[in-house]
C-alpha cells in the first residue's frame, strides 16, 4: 500500500471505528457514561440503553455493539459520489449525485438492522438535503440556508480533505462550496476547516501542531475563536481522563446547545458570527491532549459524551491520516466491519485513486492555462 492509500485508509477506517465507538455514548454526559459502563469506555460497548428500539421513538437506532452511524454512512456515500465524478465536487454534485443515493439505493443500515434507503436513517438536518434539493428545487449553492446550524455537513467532509491531500486551502474552498447545499454559518465553516485539517494531516511531514496551525489560519469568526480557546487549553493537559471538564469549559462560551445536550437552549443552532459547532474544536483539543495518538484521541472524544460519535469521527480521521492504517487497532477494524456488515477499509483506496485522477486533471488544467498565457505573452 502506497503512502497516499495508507493515509487515506487511516483517515476513513479511523473515522468509521471512532464513529462506532462514539455512537454508544452519544447524547450523554461524562458522568452518565462512567456510571453506565462502570468506568470509562475503552473499546466497543453495548448500547447505553438496552431497550434501544423504544428508548427514543424519534431515533430508534441500535448504537453501540460496533455499529457505525450516519456519519460513516454519509461519508461512504460522498466517497461514492467522488468515485462517480472523478473530479472536484461542488454544491451541484450534492444535488445531482448525493441526493439520489439517499433516496434511490437500498443498503444495509447497521443501526436499523435492515436494508433500506439512507433517507430512513439520516437525521433531520440531513433529510433537509432531500427536502430542499429534490423536492424544493432550491439552488444547491443556497440550499443550506435555513437548516439548523450543526455539524451535519462537517461530519462527512473527510473525503474532501483526501481529494485535496496536501492542499488545505484547496480542501477548505471545496468543502465550503459542497457544504453550501447542506449548511450555513458556522456549520458550513466547520466543514471547510475540518476538510482542511484532513488535507494537512495527509501531508507526509504533517504534525498535530501543523494541523492546528492550518485550522487557525483558515477558520473564521467564532469557529476560529473556539478552536484557539480549546487547543490552547489542551496544550497544558496531558491525559483526557482528567481533562474532559476543562475541554468542555473551554468550548462552552462558543457552543449554542447549552449544558443539556438533549434539551437545547431556545437560541441553539441558529446562524451567528460569534459561535461555533462544538464538535470540531473539541476533536482538535483531544488530538492535542493525546499528542496525535489515535487510540487516545478517539477514547477522549468518546468519553467526552454529548455528540461523541461526530467528535470521535473528526479526531479519529485526523489522527488516522497522520499515522496511517497501522495506528487504527486491527481488532477494532475487524469488529466494526463485521458488526456493521461493511469493509471499512475499502473507501480509503477508492479515495486515493480518485485523488490521483483529480490531481492529473488539475495538472492538465494548469498546463493548459500556462500554455494559453505563455502563447499570449509571446505574441505580445
Amino acid at each position: 500500500m502506497g503512502l497516499l492509500e495508507d493515509r487515506a485508509t487511516g483517515a476513513l477506517a479511523g473515522a468509521a471505528v471512532a464513529d462506532a465507538l462514539g455512537g454508544a455514548a452519544e447524547g450523554n454526559t461524562t458522568d452518565a457514561i462512567r456510571e453506565r459502563y462502570d468506568g470509562f469506555i475503552e473499546g466497543i460497548v453495548p448500547p447505553f440503553i438496552p431497550d434501544w428500539r423504544h428508548a427514543r421513538p424519534i431515533a430508534p437506532y441500535h448504537k453501540g455493539d460496533g455499529h457505525v452511524t450516519d456519519d460513516t454512512l454519509m461519508t461512504t456515500a460522498l466517497v461514492e459520489v467522488y468515485d462517480t465524478v472523478r473530479d472536484h465536487l461542488d454544491a451541484y454534485a450534492i444535488a445531482d449525485h448525493l441526493v439520489p443515493l439517499l433516496i434511490g439505493e437500498r443498503r444495509w443500515i447497521p443501526e436499523l438492522e435492515t436494508e433500506t434507503i439512507l433517507l430512513h436513517r439520516i437525521f433531520l438536518a440531513e433529510k433537509w438535503l432531500v427536502a430542499r434539493l429534490h423536492y424544493g428545487h432550491i439552488d444547491p449553492r443556497e440550499a443550506g440556508v435555513g437548516n439548523i446550524v450543526n455539524c451535519g455537513a462537517a461530519m462527512y467532509a473527510a473525503p474532501i480533505g483526501i481529494a485535496n491531500a496536501g492542499s488545505p486551502t484547496g480542501a477548505y474552498a471545496e468543502a465550503i462550496d459542497v457544504a453550501g447545499a447542506h449548511q450555513s454559518s458556522y456549520g458550513r465553516e466547520a466543514a471547510g476547516v475540518y476538510a482542511a485539517c484532513v488535507a494537512e494531516a495527509m501531508r507526509p511531514e504533517a504534525t498535530v501542531s501543523s494541523v492546528v496551525e492550518v485550522a487557525l489560519s483558515l477558520a473564521k469568526d467564532g469557529t476560529r475563536d473556539a478552536i484557539e480557546a480549546v487547543t490552547s487549553a489542551a496544550a497544558s493537559l496531558s491525559d483526557w481522563r482528567t481533562s474532559l471538564a476543562a475541554i468542555r469549559a473551554a468550548v462552552e462560551p462558543f457552543d449554542t446547545v447549552g449544558p443539556h445536550y438533549r434539551a437545547p437552549a431556545k437560541d441553539a443552532r441558529i446562524p451567528s458570527r460569534t459561535k461555533s459547532i462544538e464538535e470540531l474544536p473539541v476533536a482538535l483539543g483531544m488530538l492535542v491532549v493525546a499528542g496525535g495518538n489515535y487510540r487516545e484521541t478517539v477514547l477522549g472524544a468518546v468519553n467526552y459524551g454529548r455528540d461523541s460519535d461526530s467528535i470521535a469521527v473528526m479526531g479519529g480521521s485526523i489522527a488516522g491520516a497522520l499515522g496511517g492504517r497501522a495506528v487504527v487497532p486491527d481488532e477494532w477494524v475487524t469488529e466494526v466491519s463485521e458488526a456493521s456488515r461493511m469493509d471499512i477499509t475499502a473507501t480509503g483506496p477508492t479515495m486515493a485513486a480518485v485523488a490521483k485522477d483529480v490531481w492529473a486533471k488539475d495538472q492538465a488544467r494548469f498546463e493548459q492555462r500556462a500554455k494559453l498565457f505563455g502563447s499570449a505573452g509571446e505574441a505580445a
